[in-house]
């Protein structure tokens, strides 16, 4: 069972009593000092005799006296400042002066006006006297000021690093963690059902926190609850709404934090903050702590060694390693944490004991994608007309947060619009806007400018079509949106293994646009820059990584961690030199094979290039009715045809299975696979595979 929530007798950790916040408060402090507190008068003091020489003498213009402090201030003449040798520098805006002691207070009058009689018998002008009580507060602020500006100084600073919940009670603590506490009161208002498609890895999650409401079912049978789950997928799939729905969920505390909160400029403070967390978390046991990002504090040890000087993100990782299953007991805490780098996290991070489970939140597929649209079309007034299934064809190779957007974007559309509903040109507007950046159609572009580009756009269109693995078309637009001055758009197949001769002909089609221009036009441009780069990518991954290469078959020079070569590279001169003549060879193949389909197609691309100098938009329909049905089926029709007869099948199961001439025979039953549908994407833009709808 889970341990009592009493908090255990330990003396507090003790905190540095100084670091670089004081000494930025000291400098603060003192740059504000000089510049309220200085005086740019210049001042001299000089005994009774002298100021009373310096007055006859008709030097001085005015006497200030004090009478509380018994001074007196004497402002010299221009003349009176030479004689006693002031600094004359021009340009001085101050007053010169020189102070003194006043014998006697009393008699002070007397002395002044003896001085102005004897100045009238010279002929020279009276000197003025003001009198003066000085305050006092004034006094006891000038005494004390200082000081209590130091106390605010720390006041203000305290109050600022002790930002966030659990930061608590100012500059000496540092070293707490910054953790959101969600509780039974305090909740995300997030369940599972707003978690789309994600089916696998909601299984695991909710596992979890029926274990959490529920530890006898488990502990009868001697199983023990999993330590730590972490969520790994590409930006954007639902790793962070997942941790949500856990914290809507599960009736126990739930601490949030990010992996970037740890890292400090200060010595000794990501440990603390991890002591200091997992310290509230075994308070509160049981619970969860939601680590997200943490990539950012579980970088693998070692690799980037700091000229032999202190890490502090190793120190971090050495505390949080021991802290999730260490010499000490951690019982009724379990650890979720979220990143899209799990190939950067330490092995011993990664190790069961500490984070027991891996599930990956891959981009959704299309029954998935149905899901997500639904969710977020709950609040969207949407025309009855929209179909849903076709929504998601659309987004192929969309996050969860993508598909989000998209709804929100179409809503923005139709409300510009003055429209009562969001309809399905809006939805296909939105995507084209988050896909290919807003339309542009003020730009002015020539005839001739016009001509080339619609050639450019008709050739990756008209070459895809004719290849195995094209991927299918959705449009083709010749409207610039963006810095892209057309694009052919497409619904790329998310597949599980690639063969060579996808990846082949996605190079052949990305090449297939200058090879247009070069056929038909007799002169090729700058647009196809952005085509050149990715299929240089895909060549060179093709030789570098996936060994398909017929000089240097079956060898892998990548390094997934970024961390084994460094600066140095895996193979020597003459293998570099060897991989530049295949990269090249490969993609001069491709080019030569795209401007032979071009040739062989050479009536139907300019039928369609001439559709798109008159339209500027054409979409599926039209390419077929030029070109023709397509030979191959997309994978996203095959899934769709076998998930229709693998409902056959389980009807057909379901509705035989009282018949005992259908049960099973024992011995020979068999593991069920699970179908392509609902199998996970692997595929990464690092593969060489094109996104979501290239050009």
């Amino acid at each position: 069972m889970f341990p009592s929530n009493k908090t255990p007798n330990r003396k507090p950790a003790r905190r540095p009593m100084l670091n670089m916040y004081w000494m930025y408060a000291m400098i603060g402090l003192a740059l504000v000092g000089l510049y309220y507190f200085q005086n740019n008068d210049q001042t001299r003091e000089v005994n009774w005799t002298e100021f009373e020489k310096t007055a006859m003498a008709g030097d001085i213009e005015k006497i200030v006296v004090n009478y509380s402090s018994g001074e007196a201030d004497g402002f010299l003449t221009e003349a009176g400042a030479k004689r006693l040798k002031f600094d004359m520098q021009p340009g001085f805006e101050g007053q010169r002066k020189i102070e003194t002691t006043i014998p006697s207070t009393d008699k002070v009058q007397e002395k002044i006006d003896s001085w102005n009689a004897a100045l009238a018998a010279q002929g020279k002008p009276a000197i003025t006297v003001n009198y003066e009580k000085g305050s006092d507060l004034m006094r006891i602020f000038w005494a004390f000021g200082p000081i209590l500006l130091i106390f605010l100084g720390w006041y203000f600073i305290s109050k600022k690093m002790s930002g966030g919940p659990g930061g608590g009670g100012g500059i000496f603590n540092v070293g707490k963690s910054k953790a959101t506490v969600f509780d039974k009161d305090k909740g995300t208002n997030v369940t599972f059902k707003d978690v789309a498609g994600l089916a696998e890895a909601k299984v695991e999650i909710e596992e979890i926190v029926e274990f959490l409401k529920n530890p006898q079912r488990y502990t009868e049978l001697g199983a023990k609850i999993p330590k730590g789950a972490l969520l790994v997928g590409p930006p954007g799939t639902g790793k962070t709404l997942l941790a949500k729905a856990v914290a809507g969920e599960a009736n126990v505390p739930f601490l949030s934090m990010s992996g970037s909160d740890f890292v400090e400029m200060f010595v000794g403070v990501g440990a603390a903050r991890v002591r200091d967390l997992f310290k509230q978390a075994k308070d509160k046991a049981p619970c969860i702590v939601f680590i997200d990002e943490i990539d950012a504090v579980g970088r693998a040890r070692g690799k980037n060694p700091n000229m032999g000087s202190n890490d502090e993100r190793e120190n971090t990782l050495n505390q949080m390693l021991t802290e999730m299953d260490g010499f000490g007991s951690n019982n009724g805490v379990i650890i979720l944490a979220a990143t899209n780098r799990a190939d950067m996290l330490d092995k011993a991070l990664l190790r069961p004991g500490r984070f027991d489970r891996q599930i990956y939140v891959d981009l959704p597929e299309l029954t998935d994608r149905m899901e997500i649209f639904n969710v977020h079309l709950r609040n969207i007034k949407v025309s009855a007309n929209i179909d849903v299934e076709q929504l998601a064809r659309q987004t192929q190779g969309f996050s969860g947060a993508d598909i989000a957007n998209v709804c929100n974007e179409a809503a923005l559309i139709a409300a510009r619009n003055n429209k009562l509903e969001v309809e399905w040109n809006d939805f296909m507007a939105a995507i084209d806007r988050i896909v290919g950046g807003l339309e542009k159609r003020s730009r002015i572009i020539t005839d001739d400018e016009k001509f080339s580009i619609a050639t450019h756009e008709a050739g990756h269109a008209t070459v895809t079509w004719m290849l195995q693995y094209g991927n299918p078309l959705v449009k083709v637009t010749i409207v610039p949106r963006g810095r892209a001055l057309g694009a052919a758009w497409y619904a790329p197949d998310a597949r599980q293994i690639i063969p060579t001769q996808a990846l082949l002909d996605t190079m052949c089609g990305l090449l297939a646009g200058r090879a247009a221009e070069d056929l038909f036009t007799g002169q090729i441009g700058t647009g196809a820059s952005d085509d050149l780069e990715k299929c240089t990518k895909i060549a060179r991954s093709l030789v570098m990584v996936y060994g398909m290469s017929n000089k240097l078959p079956n060898i892998n020079f990548n390094d997934s961690t970024g961390q084994d070569y460094g600066f140095s590279k895996p193979y020597s001169e003459e293998t570099a030199e060897l991989i530049d003549k295949e990269v090249t060879r490969i993609v001069n193949e491709q080019y030569e094979r795209a401007k032979d389909i071009l040739r062989q197609y050479s009536s139907q691309h300019n039928a369609i290039r001439d559709m798109l100098v008159k339209n500027e938009v054409i979409f599926h329909d039209d390419v077929q009715k030029i070109l023709g049905p397509r030979k191959w089926k997309s994978r996203t029709d095959e899934i769709i045809e076998i998930n229709k007869k693998e409902e056959e099948n389980r009807i057909k199961n379901d509705s035989g299975q009282n018949n005992p001439d259908s049960l099973p025979i024992p011995g020979n039953t068999k593991t069920r696979q699970p179908s392509p549908a609902k199998q996970q994407d692997s595929e990464s833009d690092d593969d060489g595979t094109p996104p979501p709808f290239n050009k």
